[in-house]
C-alpha cells in the first residue's frame, strides 16, 4: 500500500508565485475529481438497464433486486473503509485506481456471457463493482476539504456533486448505444452486453485523465494550507487540525463520537431509499406499467439524472445564501417538495407527465444527497473528512440503497407498485424530519481539550 501514501511536501513555492499557482491547481484538481467521479457513475448502475432483458429470460424481480443489492451492500462498506484509508492516502492514485478496477469488472460482465446466467455470479460481480465504486467519494472529499475553505466549500461541492448526474446521465445513452451496436454488428454475444463494455472503455480513458489532473494536497505542492491562503478558518479558535491523525483518533474521537454525523447518517438512509427507489426501478416500472420501450425508459432515466445538475447547484446556493451555511433547512424543504412529485410520477399516465415528474424528482433529490455529504465534511476536521463521509455513505447504501433494490423488489413482487410508491413517499417525510433536527447546525464544533 506504500504507493497510496500521501506525497511528502515539496519545497515551498515562492510568495509571489503562491497566488497564481494556487489558482491554477485549484481548477486543475477540481476538473480531475469532477471527471473522475463522473467516470464512476458511467459504471455503477448499468445493470438496471438490462433488468427488463433478464426478466424476459426468466429471472424474477426479487432475484434481480437481491443481486443488484450487492452493489449497495459492497459500496456502503467500501465507502466507509475506503474513507479511513483515503484519509491517509494519495488521492491522485486512489481515485483512478478504483475507477479502473470497476471498469475491469464491467468488461468481465460484457465478455463472459455465463456471468449473466446465474444469480450467484451476478451477485458476486455486482458486489465487486460496488466495492471498487466505493473508492471514488472519499478521495474527492479529501481534495475538496484541502483545496477549498469552509466558506466556499458549499458552492464548489455542489458543482462537483453534479459529476454523478453527468456520469449517470451519460451512462444511459452510452449503454443503450452499446446495446444497439452489439445487436447490429456483433454476432455470438447477447446485445445487452454492450451496456457494460462501451461505458467501461470510456471509464478507463477517464481514469487516466484524472490521474494526470489530480494533486493530493496544497502542502504536497509546496503551498500553504487553504485556511491560511484564504484567511478562512472553520471555527472561531482558528484551529485547522493540520496534524495527521491516526485511524483510531479519526474514527473514535472525531466521527463515532460526533452526534451530528449519526443524525446525518440516519437521514441518508431515507434519502437514498427515495433516490434509488425511483432511479433503479424506473426502467422496470415504465416498461411494465406504462408500456414504454426500453429506449424510451432510457431517455426518461437520463432526464432524471441530468435534472440533478441544476438541482444540486440550486441546493448549494439555497443553503449558503438563504440559510447562511445551514444545510438542514434546505434539506427539509427539498424532501417535502420531492414527496409531492413522487406521487405525481406514480399517478402519471402519459410520457410528458412522467418525464416532468422524473425531472422534478431528480432536480430535488440530488440536493439533499449533496447536502448530507457536505454536512459530514463540515462537521469534522478535514483529516477525518473521508471517514465521516464514509460513515454516512455506509448508512445510505447499506440500509437505504439495499432496501431500494432488494426490499423494493420484494414489495413490488408481492404487494404491487402501489405499496412500493407508498414506501418511497413515507421515506421522503422521514428524511425531512431528520433534516429538521439539524436545522441550526453550521460548520464544525471544536471539541474541548478535556473531551467533555
Amino acid at each position: 500500500m506504500g504507493f497510496l501514501t500521501p506525497p511528502t511536501a515539496k519545497k515551498m513555492v515562492p510568495k509571489d508565485k503562491i497566488d497564481p499557482t494556487y489558482k491554477k491547481l485549484r481548477w486543475q484538481v477540481f476538473l480531475g475529481i469532477f471527471i473522475g467521479y463522473a467516470g464512476y457513475y458511467l459504471l455503477r448502475n448499468n445493470f438496471s438497464l438490462v433488468i427488463p432483458k433478464l426478466v424476459n429470460e426468466g429471472f424474477s424481480k426479487t432475484q434481480l433486486g437481491v443481486a443488484f443489492s450487492a452493489v449497495s451492500i459492497a459500496y456502503g462498506f467500501s465507502k466507509f473503509f475506503s474513507g479511513i484509508i483515503s484519509d491517509r492516502s494519495n488521492a491522485r492514485i486512489f481515485l483512478p485506481l478504483g475507477l479502473i478496477l470497476t471498469a475491469i469488472i464491467n468488461l468481465m460482465f460484457g465478455f463472459i456471457p455465463a456471468l449473466t446466467q446465474s444469480i450467484t455470479a451476478m451477485f458476486i460481480l455486482l458486489f465487486l463493482i460496488g466495492w471498487f465504486e466505493g473508492m471514488g467519494w472519499p478521495p474527492s472529499g479529501r481534495v475538496l476539504t484541502h483545496w477549498y475553505s469552509v466558506s466556499e466549500r458549499g458552492g464548489w461541492t455542489s458543482v462537483w456533486n453534479v459529476a454523478h448526474n453527468v456520469g449517470g446521465g451519460l451512462m444511459a445513452p452510452l449503454a443503450a448505444g452499446g446495446i444497439a451496436f452489439f445487436a447490429a454488428h456483433v454476432t455470438g454475444m447477447k446485445s445487452y452486453t454492450g451496456a457494460f463494455i462501451i461505458p467501461a472503455i470510456v471509464g478507463i480513458i477517464v481514469a487516466i485523465a484524472a490521474y494526470f489532473l489530480i494533486r493530493d494536497t496544497p502542502e504536497s505542492q509546496g503551498l500553504p494550507p487553504i485556511e491560511t491562503y484564504k484567511d478562512d478558518f472553520p471555527n472561531e479558535e482558528h484551529e485547522m487540525f493540520e496534524t495527521e491523525l491516526s485511524a483510531k483518533e479519526i474514527l473514535f474521537q472525531h466521527v463515532l463520537n460526533n452526534k451530528w454525523v449519526w443524525i446525518i447518517a440516519c437521514a441518508n438512509i431515507f434519502v437514498y431509499f427515495v433516490r434509488y427507489g425511483v432511479e433503479n426501478w424506473a426502467p422496470a416500472f415504465l416498461t411494465e406499467m406504462r408500456h414504454i420501450s426500453l429506449a424510451g425508459s432510457s431517455n426518461s432515466y437520463m432526464i432524471y439524472e441530468l435534472a440533478g445538475i441544476p438541482g444540486t447547484i440550486f441546493a448549494g446556493w439555497v443553503s449558503d445564501k438563504l440559510f447562511h451555511g445551514r444545510r438542514g433547512p434546505a434539506g427539509f424543504c427539498f424532501m417535502l417538495v420531492v414527496s409531492i412529485f413522487v406521487i405525481m410520477y406514480w399517478k402519471a399516465t402519459n410520457l410528458v407527465m412522467i418525464n416532468i415528474s422524473l425531472f422534478m424528482i431528480g432536480f430535488l433529490i440530488y440536493g439533499p444527497v449533496m447536502l448530507i455529504g457536505l454536512q459530514a465534511l463540515d462537521s469534522v476536521p478535514k483529516k477525518a473528512a473521508g471517514t465521516a463521509a464514509g460513515l454516512t455513505g455506509l448508512f445510505g447504501y447499506l440500509f437505504g440503497s439495499v432496501a431500494a433494490n432488494a426490499i423494493m423488489g420484494v414489495i413490488v413482487d408481492h404487494l404491487g407498485w402501489t405499496a412500493g410508491f407508498i414506501t418511497i413517499f413515507a421515506s421522503c417525510l422521514i428524511a425531512a424530519a431528520l433534516f429538521a433536527v439539524t436545522w441550526n447546525l453550521r460548520g464544525q464544533e471544536v471539541v474541548p481539550k478535556d473531551g467533555k
